[in-house]
């Protein structure tokens, strides 16, 4: 244990001592990037300070150089939909909420904190070097955080919402959400979060696969508008962005009135609800317009996998079914709206491990139809800017935080490459202890749906009657 925390502890020095980049083949992350070749990249305390061709580059004094050898060096992925508490092993949640009560005591957080934080070093260690949680047990994500941003061990930026807010019976409730009665306990629980460090308020608004009872109603409404209109404006009052569970065009519609800024998942849209999109509502946080939040991954391994492998129901798959065609029908008709698209994988559902963020954006390009660099650049700079981050990360340039992805082969090419990082940096810290620990069997699963032609999703949802 001791030997760990030491190495752990030199591993954040990494961040002091300055970088050197050359021979980087740099894809900046803008929408229209191209390979430059031949460059060199400065990192200094965590920035980077210079940017320019190799031939030209001059070391730092105590600098480390690394020769990329031609490899490609881009922004850190950033991922918007992550919960941090499981694994993507499908497996049954049970009765989560009955554990959560049995963990909410001094060992039992102890423990919740450790897996979280495991989570959060495989994002990193996969490339993901800007994690927004979606909702963690007992605000566990928050001291995670927190735990990084002191240089206690290496993670991601970390943008922590707490437990998420959800109403009798809703998504989520007792796992990480806590319940809301009210308009008035709704409010009280987001001044709660605010004053607990939460950097994001996480609604859940419609019900989920999981919890619908019959066919048709995946995102069957649950959380009255009142009760979201209530812990937007508390969370709006101090400056908190607003992010939902929403998996119904209903559910949509109420969650852009109540005033979200960022409507997780998605479905199919009516004029309304673009003019919605736009700012329509006047609800939003201000100086911002909602988006809408990608989330493939959880979805297709539905419609593709065998409900046995899923541990579906019958029930269940076809409304599995629903959201999927639903979450990339949104995507397309934002992005041809022009409404802000970004990306998340919802990590911790079945078959969405924490080391796969690289898989969305292949699936974002194969099925919206996006360009590799469109989906690289909406991954990276789109995301950032998302999170109000765009002045911070998400791009190569002067005056960016260092955070860097460095693949072998052009992911512009096949976005593929982007499963095996040869190097990451996170704020100027370069990772060199944390590994990914893959689960063979479900990346096996998963690479068989990669593996599949966009046109067998069409052709499955058509069997099953889903247009």
């Amino acid at each position: 244990m001791f030997k760990l925390l030491v190495r752990e502890e030199l591993d954040m020095a990494s961040a002091d001592r300055p970088t050197l980049f050359i021979n980087a083949t740099v894809l900046d992350g803008s929408e229209h990037m191209e390979p430059q070749p031949d460059m060199a990249v400065v990192v200094e305390r965590g920035i980077i300070t210079w940017m320019g061709p190799s031939a030209v580059a001059q070391a730092p004094a105590g600098a480390e150089v690394i020769d990329l050898a031609g490899a490609y060096l881009m922004p850190g992925l950033i991922n918007m939909h992550v919960h941090l508490c499981g694994s993507g092993k499908p497996v049954s949640a049970g009765d989560a909420g009955a554990l959560m009560k049995k963990l909410d005591n001094p060992v039992g957080r102890a423990i919740v904190r450790h897996i979280l934080k495991g989570s959060a070093q495989q994002q990193l260690a996969s490339g993901v070097t800007t994690v927004r949680g979606a909702g963690d047990p007992l605000f566990a994500d928050i001291a995670v955080r927190d735990a990084i941003d002191a240089g206690k061990y290496q993670g991601p930026r970390l943008v922590a919402p707490g437990t998420g807010v959800t109403v009798p019976g809703g998504h989520g409730a007792g796992l990480f959400a806590q319940v809301a009665n009210t308009p008035d306990e709704a409010a009280e629980q987001v001044r709660d979060l605010y004053a607990r460090g939460a950097d994001v308020i996480k609604l859940f608004v419609t019900g989920g696969v999981f919890d619908a009872t019959e066919v048709g109603e995946p995102g069957v409404l649950r959380m009255p508008i009142d009760v979201a209109a209530a812990a937007c404006k508390a969370a709006h009052e101090v400056g908190l962005p607003v992010m939902a569970h929403v998996e119904s065009t209903e559910g949509v519609k109420a969650a852009l009135e109540a005033g979200v800024d960022t409507i997780e998942h998605g479905a199919p849209m009516t004029p309304e609800i673009l003019e919605l999109y736009r700012g329509a509502a006047g609800t939003q946080l201000e100086g911002r317009a909602p988006s809408v939040t990608c989330t493939i991954s959880p979805a297709l391994p539905f419609v593709l996998l065998d409900p046995e492998k899923t541990h579906s129901t019958d029930t269940q798959k076809k409304n599995g079914d629903i959201v999927c065609s639903g979450i990339i029908e949104s995507a397309r008709a934002a992005l041809e709206a022009g409404i802000k698209v970004g990306l998340g994988t919802d990590s911790s559902c079945p078959f969405v491990t924490q080391y796969d963020m690289w898989r969305e954006v292949a699936y974002f390009a194969k099925y919206v139809g996006v360009s590799n660099a469109f989906a690289l650049h909406t991954a990276t700079q789109v995301n950032a800017e998302l999170l109000g981050l765009g002045g911070e990360t998400g791009t190569i340039e002067c005056g960016k935080a260092a955070d860097i992805l460095v693949t072998r082969k052009n992911p512009l090419d096949d976005l593929c490459t982007l499963r095996e990082p040869t190097h990451v940096m996170c704020r100027g810290d370069l990772v060199r202890k944390l590994k990914v620990k893959r689960i063979p069997e479900v990346d096996a699963e998963l690479d068989a749906i990669m593996a599949m032609p966009a046109e067998a999703l069409a052709e499955e949802l058509a069997r099953d009657g889903v247009a």
